[in-house]
């Protein structure tokens, strides 16, 4: 498999209670490796799949650790580096109900269509899943779409994570629908599908989108996730309750999941399925990628 995004390095700031503003909030403070794409990778990984990511960094110490973290996890990294320009940072805020990201792209802004290009024809693999920033930047967006030409001029699958609600509503649905049409499966959560599908039910929601795609699937966090199918089938899991640590990379984790079992030949009933295991595994871990010993 081939995922094609973004590798950041991730300040995670773990607060148990309210930010008090303008005074002292305690926190457990972790530095490591983030990025939607990265994560992906790192726990499709997890999953024993084979995984190849591509990806932009900086000529930094900061971009060194983070290819070399994915290396010991067993991800193949396609990885450019970049002069003059620093490896993307995000800070995030992760309270027990809700996280918020503060984001510098830097390097994954240089994210090169030609290099991308490259890298999915060369890589091996049948399905290729795009995080959705590369799109959703003006600086990267010819390098996702390169990443699509490329999956649909070698016959492989395509996925696409919608990313975040904040620069959807910067670019317009419209625009991101055209940008994605034709993909085999979109995925966003709760917010993401407001703004691409509008108000409705996660069945409705999804049901509209299968007008641009194949398959939609709607990521409810606790409540579940949902899978529609140009056919009009709908298929819901409702996933099993643990005790959460730090919700930073679920999304990703389920992504992992379902994908990995997709791909394999399972049912969506069965992906869906695969998908909540393993985002409730990545709930109950402190950051956003699965253990590595």
């Amino acid at each position: 498999m081939i995922v094609v995004g973004d590798l950041v390095t991730d300040v995670l700031v773990a607060h148990s209670g309210p930010i008090e503003l303008g005074s002292d909030t305690a926190a457990a403070i972790t530095v490591g490796g983030g990025g939607q794409a990265a994560n992906t990778a790192a726990w499709l990984a997890h999953t024993g799949r084979p995984v190849t990511l591509v990806a932009a960094v900086g000529d930094d110490p900061a971009g060194r650790e983070r290819v070399a973290e994915l290396t010991a996890a067993d991800v193949r990294c396609a990885v450019s580096v970049h002069s003059g320009v620093a490896t993307g940072s995000i800070v995030v805020l992760a309270g027990p109900e809700e996280r918020t990201m503060i984001t510098d792209r830097g390097a994954s802004l240089r994210l090169d269509p030609a290099d991308v290009r490259a890298a999915v024809l060369a890589a091996d693999g049948g399905h290729l899943h795009l995080s959705g920033y590369p799109l959703l930047h003006e600086g990267s967006r010819a390098a996702g779409l390169a990443a699509l030409s490329a999956a649909a001029e070698r016959g492989m699958t395509t996925s696409v994570d919608a990313a975040s609600a904040a620069p959807l509503r910067s670019v317009g649905a419209s625009a991101f629908l055209t940008w994605v049409r034709g993909v085999d499966l979109l995925l966003c959560n709760a917010d993401e599908a407001d703004e691409l599908a509008g108000a409705g039910s996660a069945a409705e929601q999804a049901g509209r989108l299968t007008a641009h795609v194949r398959h939609v699937v709607v990521k409810q966090g606790a409540a579940g996730a949902t899978w529609a199918s140009r056919d009009g089938a709908v298929h819901s899991v409702a996933p099993e309750r643990v005790p959460m640590k730090d919700p930073t990379g679920a999304g990703d984790a389920f992504a992992a999941g379902l994908l990995a079992a997709w791909c394999a030949g399972e049912s969506p009933a069965a992906a869906l399925k695969a998908g909540a295991a393993l985002g409730a595994e990545a709930v109950s871990l402190i950051g956003a990628r699965p253990s590595v010993a």
